[in-house]
């Protein structure tokens, strides 16, 4: 029974094609039903027959190699130094880290060995290095260096002899130190030295000395002869293909080198003992003598195009005439315009060769075959099909074609190229019969509208008419259109593009300016709008700029009368847009426009459509507030006032109108509006909007809290007042560190100069770019006054002086504790002032301050205050239940925040007990609006808050806190009289829980799209952040193993989670406009239109503003491409996608093809391919081997045969070569 097992056949391709030579057709072996068997095609390993020990025994079989023993990788070494050559003999202590085991540990660390060291009776070092072969020699070499004597001595040999020593790149050199463990110098080749110095052990030096003088030795008995014989004898001395000096070479022992014929030298070099060089020249001499004797020359002349098939490839033929009649070809130089060749030899022997190189001169053949230039493409097919097919049959034929000429080079054997020719004039009989083409000269301005967007005409006139048309690119500068294909098509292909180009020659051209603001309201969304005009007019061509140009011109193209009517049509409607286009501009307190908005923002949306304007509000993040209403005039104005009752219905809010002159608005107004922006922060940030310039009105409204209106109108006609009387201006530069200082707590320091002087001192705000300049404003006495004073002060402020104090180590904590922010606010309270506090651990308990003079002293006195401050402290510990914990702290700290800046102490919340929350003190889960009983309050460790601070401040803290400690009462009210408590849509119960700070626990859910929550969270959580700012409120998104992933949750006051639902719904309405489309592109253009790390992509984001995302990898779809973003956008980007991959494709497809030519055929591509027969493509058999062991049978171990029993006791008892047994 066989068994047979199949393995690849890679691993056994080199076998196989040794066990048995076969005959392949087409890729097959004939004799394909023998299977060899396993010890066929495995050979067992030999068997020596002989005796152990016996060397003599041949091995057997095929694995006949004789096996090599396996080298150990590490080895040891173990050398002495006698105590004379010790260099370290005074270490009395061996083995307490001497100086000798010092430099065994750098040398073990340098040279990875290991090393030991042991002292002998006699004082001697006994050194032992172990490790791989390389690490043990360099050790060994820095061991002798470093531990023992170092002696030195000379050895001549001849200079010549030197460069024998060094060896190949120093490699003998080097060898020889580490074999020896010395160093070795050998003098410069400038250096006229025959002098080699050794330095290291006597032992060593000896070694390398005998080593040297016999290199020197064995380089004595060589030679070097050189031999000037005529060139053109150097071919019979070197022979057909070289042998006759290889066999020289062999025979003497001596090596030749012979100059190659395209080195024009005489001289052969004969190297070796000097022996074989004698024998060697005597037996070139005879061949040069004998060959100068006997030869003859003749001379013919061969075409010099045929002279490249007379010297055949790596001149094989010119070796080829040599071998078979003994002729030398002596052949021009390729750059000599000479046809004459050369024949060397002897006069019988040159008629043969003389036939040999005509024949060789006429093996190849070159045939131009004519053909038009425009069909070398369909000539060669799509893909080099045609050609190849051609190639294939008749591999050793070359085919060239030249761009722009009309012929096509053929080269090879005479009867395949006549059979190339004969096929290639058949195709081009049969294009020439069925295809035809026409050139038309078109304007190249038409050309890209013969084109059409993203090719539409053209590539319907290529599938229509089934022909192939080549428009110019714009760089050539050329009106010449192509038609190739069918002559039939190409004359219909011809006439229609002719139609078009007169077409486009009788059309009219007209701009309209239209700015770039309206281009977006007349496309439409998704291009509706457009759409419709382009039906109404369907033969005007209407292009609108990309957005990218910031151009505002639209062309129209088409007929005269059409374009005109469709230019009217336009103008009208460009028209009642302007109209609807009037803007109003009007300012809302920020923590009213959530109000204006509404629920769920049914407010904006009753006022967008009962005024039909269009409403922006500013984002949530940012800090205008600018509300903006689009439309037409009186619907905007009607927008406008209703947008103000809103908000004085919801505040005091005041409107009043004070009258300036117009030409004092600019003065007022001030330096990029820094003086009105003052007058409004000092008041309240109420609002004041002066009339647009050149309208000529006097009137300035104000807009704010009664109060604060009043306020603000004084102050602007008391400075309308100064400018009409006398007005001056001036400017001082100070450092921005300064300006809190010179404004002093609470605007004590400036209002004391503003007081004195009557002058104005206005400083810059954070977003002003010119952060140093101060402007003063008044009459120009009092700014003179006030700008002097103000000199003054920054004078001394820039006068830096340095000074220290002595505060207690105890209280150093304090300052730098919370990565020093009591040190930044002493920094940014005190003109910049520098607080140093010694290093922890110098136990100094003094400080130094740097800074401006009145700086510093003010500093150190705020410092003292605050050491008064830390002395007097005393805490004091208040009970409140854990649950109102979170309430007292308020939204991120907040409320707690505030009562320890109000009263200057510290309140620490102790840590938060899981444990306690089903204790007796432990309120039961409650619903919105629902009561519970207060349960028996019992005191535990994590219901103490503990305040830190001055006693009476101390006091006010606790105070403080209790009244944020949540209270329930119940109040009987008689049910009939709730609604008016509520009041008119919660009005009056809201406005009670704002006026009393009524602490509610309200929840309310909103459904969204998990797929708007990224966008709702924002980059890092900025959106989200924001809006739980804004609104006072927790916003708790779905977690990834929740049922409902669409529910977000929103807690707090119920009118504030209702207003940031109404916030969220808004973000979600703007989301909700956006579209994703997908576009199925290429995805071998995906990397081309990414870019380098992503650069392109990135760049097409912002410019369409869009977000393009591409597939994953291992991708179901790998070629969909996902655009979101406004309707618009996508659209635009979507083209502009589209004409990437258009244009990375043709790049593509080129690389691809040229590639495919370029890639070399696979290793077992001729497997199946082209043989006949019922071969199947695809997956190999593999190999296949009869009787394999891994296949037979297992044993059978119930069989007594093959596994006997033991312990029977009828055995004769048997001694073992190993002993007896024991147990």
């Amino acid at each position: 029974m066989s068994s047979v097992a199949v393995l690849t056949p890679e691993s056994f391709a080199e076998h196989r094609s040794g066990i048995k030579d076969q005959e392949m057709t087409g890729g097959v072996p004939e004799d394909e039903a023998y299977i060899p068997t396993y010890l066929e095609a495995f050979p067992p390993l030999p068997e020596n027959k002989g005796a152990p020990g016996d060397k003599s025994g041949e091995p057997a079989g095929a694995w006949g190699s004789k096996i090599r023993p396996i080298k150990a990788s590490v080895i040891t070494q173990v050398f002495n130094v006698p105590l004379e050559e010790r260099r370290y003999k005074d270490n009395s202590q061996f083995g307490d880290g001497g100086e000798e085991a010092k430099v065994c540990l750098d040398i073990m660390q340098r040279t990875g060995a290991h090393i030991e060291l042991s002292l002998a009776k006699d004082q001697g070092l006994s050194i032992m290095v172990t490790g791989k072969l390389d690490s043990v020699m360099k050790a060994r070499k820095e061991i002798v260096s470093r531990l023992q004597t170092q002696a030195s001595a000379t050895v001549a040999i001849p200079k010549e002899h030197h460069r024998f020593v060094i060896g190949k790149n120093g490699e003998k050199l080097q060898e020889l130190e580490l074999k020896t463990a010395t160093k070795i110098a050998i003098p410069r080749p400038d250096d006229p030295s025959l002098n080699i110095r050794i330095t290291g052990t006597k032992e060593g030096i000896e070694k390398a000395r005998h080593e040297i003088l016999l290199i020197s030795a064995e380089q004595d008995k060589r030679a070097v002869e050189r031999l000037s014989l005529e060139k053109v004898f150097h071919p019979f001395i070197a022979g057909a293909y070289n042998r006759l000096v290889q066999e020289l070479c062999q025979e003497t022992g001596a090596r030749v080198s012979i100059p190659p014929p395209s080195l024009h030298k005489d001289e052969i070099v004969i190297t070796g003992e000097k022996e074989a060089v004698a024998l060697a020249i005597s037996r070139i001499r005879a061949i040069y003598d004998e060959k100068k004797r006997k030869t003859t020359t003749i001379s013919v002349e061969v075409k010099k195009s045929q002279h490249k098939y007379i010297v055949g490839p790596k001149g094989n033929s010119l070796h080829e005439i040599m071998e078979t009649t003994g002729v030398s070809v002596e052949m021009p130089p390729l750059d000599s315009c000479s046809e004459t060749i050369i024949l060397r030899g002897e006069p019988d022997k040159l008629g043969p060769a003389l036939t040999q190189v005509y024949a060789k001169a006429k093996s190849v053949m070159v045939v131009e075959v004519t053909a038009p230039a425009w069909l070398h493409r369909f000539i060669i097919g799509k893909k080099g099909q045609n050609i190849g097919r051609i190639t294939q049959q008749l591999p050793k034929v070359h085919i060239e074609f030249t761009d722009g000429e009309e012929r096509i080079c053929l080269e090879g054997p005479t009867e395949e190229v006549e059979q190339a020719q004969v096929q290639i004039q058949d195709i081009i009989r049969d294009l020439l019969v069925r295809m035809d083409y026409a050139d038309v000269n078109i304007d190249q301005r038409f050309h890209r509208h013969l084109i059409g967007k993203n090719g539409a005409n053209i590539n319907r006139i290529k599938e229509q008419y089934k022909v192939s048309v080549w428009i110019p690119q714009e760089p050539d500068r050329s009106g010449l259109v192509r038609i190739e294909g069918d002559p039939k098509g190409v004359q219909l292909a011809r006439r229609e593009l002719m139609e078009m180009a007169q077409r486009m020659e009788n059309e009219r051209t007209k701009d309209l300016i239209v700015e770039q603001k309206f281009h977006r309201a007349i496309i439409g969304q998704k291009g509706e709008k457009i759409k419709e005009v382009r039906d109404k007019f369907p033969e005007v061509m209407i292009n609108f700029p990309d957005p990218a140009q910031k151009s505002d011109i639209v062309q129209l193209r088409g007929p005269k009368n059409e374009v005109e009517k469709c230019a009217k049509f336009l103008a009208k409607l460009i028209a009642d847009l302007m109209e609807n286009s009037f803007s109003l501009s009007i300012p809302i307190f920020k923590q009213f426009h959530k109000n204006i908005i509404g629920k769920g923002g049914a407010n904006i949306k009753k006022i967008r459509e009962e005024t039909t304007t269009k409403i922006d509000l500013p984002t949530e993040n940012s800090n205008s507030e600018m509300i903006v209403i689009t439309g037409r005039k009186n619907h905007c104005e009607a927008a406008r006032d209703r947008i103000l009752a809103i908000q004085r219905e919801l505040a005091n809010i005041k409107e009043s109108e004070v009258t300036i002159p117009a030409k004092l608005h600019n003065s007022l107004i001030g330096s990029k509006g820094c003086l009105v922006r003052a007058v409004m922060e000092d008041c309240g940030g109420v609002h004041i909007h002066f009339p647009s310039e050149g309208s000529g009105s006097d009137r300035v409204t104000i807009r704010g809290p009664a109060g604060e209106v009043e306020r603000a109108k004084r102050q602007l006609l008391q400075l309308a007042e100064e400018k009409q009387v006398n007005n001056f201006t001036a400017e001082l530069q100070a450092k921005p560190e300064y300006h809190k200082f010179l404004i002093g707590k609470g605007g004590v320091n400036i209002r004391r100069v503003r007081d004195r002087t009557g002058a104005r001192i206005i400083f810059p705000s954070p977003d002003e770019p010119e952060q140093e300049l101060i402007t003063i404003v008044g009459r120009e006495e009092a700014v003179r006054l006030a700008q002097k004073e103000l000199e003054t002060l920054v004078k001394n402020l820039d006068d830096v002086v340095e000074d220290g104090m002595v505060v207690e180590t105890r209280h150093h904590r304090h300052f730098v504790c919370r990565r020093g922010q009591v040190l930044r606010e002493l920094a940014e309270e005190y003109g910049g002032v520098a607080v140093s506090f010694p290093r922890t651990g110098t136990h100094s308990d003094r400080i130094t301050l740097k800074g401006a003079k009145d700086c510093v002293e003010a500093a150190k006195r705020r410092i003292q205050e605050i050491i008064e401050d830390l002395e007097a402290q005393v805490s004091v510990e208040v009970a409140v239940p854990q649950r109102f914990h979170r309430a007292v702290m308020g939204p991120k700290g907040c409320r707690i925040q505030q009562i320890t800046r109000d009263h200057e102490v510290q309140v620490k919340f102790p840590e938060r007990d899981d444990n306690a929350n089903n204790t007796a003190g432990q309120e039961p889960p409650q619903e919105n609006g629902d009561a519970s009983p207060e349960a028996e309050f019992v005191l535990r460790k994590c219901d103490v808050i503990t305040i830190s601070g001055r006693t009476e401040k101390c006091e006010l803290a606790k105070i403080a806190l209790l009244a944020l400690v949540p209270v329930t009462e119940d109040v009987e009210v008689s049910f009939e009289l709730h609604r008016y408590i509520i009041g008119q849509k919660g009005i009056g119960i809201r406005k009670m829980m704002e006026e009393y700070e009524a602490l509610r626990s309200f929840k309310v859910s909103i459904s969204v799209d998990p797929k708007f929550h990224p966008k709702i969270i924002g980059r890092k959580g900025a959106v989200i952040s924001q809006i739980r700012k804004d609104h006072d409120v927790i916003v708790q998104f779905p977690d990834k193993g929740d049922e409902q992933q669409d529910v977000i949750v929103i807690s707090g006051y119920e009118r504030n989670t209702e207003e940031a639902r109404s916030a969220i719904e808004l973000l979600v309405s703007t989301l909700q406009e956006m579209v994703s489309h997908d576009v199925h592109l290429d995805p071998r253009t995906h990397a081309r239109i990414i870019g380098a790390r992503g650069k392109a992509i990135r760049k097409t984001m912002e410019e369409f503003k869009v977000d393009i995302r591409f597939p994953q990898p291992g991708s179901e779809d790998p070629g969909r491409v996902t655009v979101t973003g406004l309707p618009e956008s996508v659209d635009n980007a979507v083209d502009h996608l589209l004409n990437l991959e258009e244009e990375y494709m043709l790049s593509v497809t080129e690389t691809e093809t040229m590639a495919a030519y370029m890639k070399p055929p696979s290793r077992y591509g001729g497997w199946g391919g082209g043989g006949g027969g019922d071969i199947s493509v695809g997956v190999a058999k593999g190999f296949v081997v009869r009787d394999a062991p891994w296949n037979d049978k297992a044993p059978d171990m119930s069989n007594a045969e093959d596994f006997p029993t033991f312990g029977a006791g009828l055995a004769p008892k048997q001694t073992s070569a190993w002993g007896p047994k024991k147990f």
